[in-house]
């Protein structure tokens, strides 16, 4: 049974668009919803367009599974293809999300396909937790591509993910440092204070400069931290999602940390 929408509002921000960034919602399998999620998209991009006097920075986060990367890649290619000229032409950057481990290889095979075409708007994000990681980070740089770099928040099989939260960080840590070498404007999305702190040593001991890279943190999460690592002068990007598909996200929100699962029972007992 699916759990109250208030439940989830500390992680979604409504259930119709005010100003958002990421519209919720995966796995489509018909081709006329996939072209519905495309064209909401680009609807995304002109709203966030016309409210560029509100200080928000120029980027939407997508899932390719919304536009048919389960029905056919070549589809969902041109779906994308779509969004980016738009986004193009209202200079706004479109960060791929990364699903689950089924779907990482057609997403990074998708970006491929439409980065030589759009390099300044697009660029994927890399989950520290699954092991092919490493060599997706070697390419990443290799192209100089802006990643977004996050743990992963999906049940992967001990197989092809690590399960250990320290060797995760391990490598996490590996990772935002060849990013923050090699790449444009990378994104180190983490709530976790030992990889900020990391993060902000290495960026100090190699000269690497507060406007080349950004944290990142989903919204509803850290608020405090978030606006003390603003006024510290660091740029700090918060994820916003927003839409009626907000169980399956609310439910790994739940599974990535302790914290988050207390805050629904408190809200449980408060009734």
């Amino acid at each position: 049974m699916k759990l109250p929408f208030f439940l989830a509002s500390r992680f979604v921000a409504g259930e119709t668009l005010d100003v958002a960034l990421d519209k919720l919602g995966e796995h489509v399998h018909d081709r006329s919803e996939a072209i519905a999620a495309r064209d909401t998209y680009i609807d995304l991009v002109r709203t966030l367009a016309a409210r560029s006097d509100d200080g928000l920075r120029n980027r939407i986060s997508i899932k390719l599974s919304m536009m048919g990367q389960m029905i056919d890649e070549d589809f969902c290619e041109e779906n994308l293809r779509q969004l980016l000229e738009v986004a193009v032409e209202h200079d706004m950057f479109v960060r791929l999300d990364m699903e689950g481990s089924d779907l990482t290889q057609s997403t990074l095979n998708i970006f491929e396909a439409v980065y030589p075409d759009f390099p300044n708007h697009v660029g994927p994000v890399l989950q520290a937790m699954l092991k092919r990681t490493d060599r997706d980070i070697d390419r990443m740089c290799e192209l100089g591509v802006s990643v977004r770099l996050c743990k992963g928040a999906y049940a992967e099989p001990a197989s092809i993910a690590y399960q250990d939260m320290n060797q995760i960080r391990e490598r996490y840590l590996d990772y935002m440092e060849r990013l923050l070498q090699h790449t444009d404007y990378s994104g180190i999305a983490t709530h976790d204070d030992q990889l900020i702190g990391a993060t902000k040593d290495f960026a100090d001991r190699h000269d690497i400069g507060t406007d080349d890279f950004e944290f990142q943190m989903l919204y509803g999460l850290r608020r405090s931290t978030q606006r003390e690592m603003a006024q510290d002068g660091y740029n700090m990007m918060v994820y916003v999602p927003y839409g009626t598909e907000w169980f399956p996200y609310f439910s790994r929100r739940l599974r990535e940390k302790k914290e988050n699962i207390w805050f629904v029972l408190r809200s449980l007992w408060k009734g």
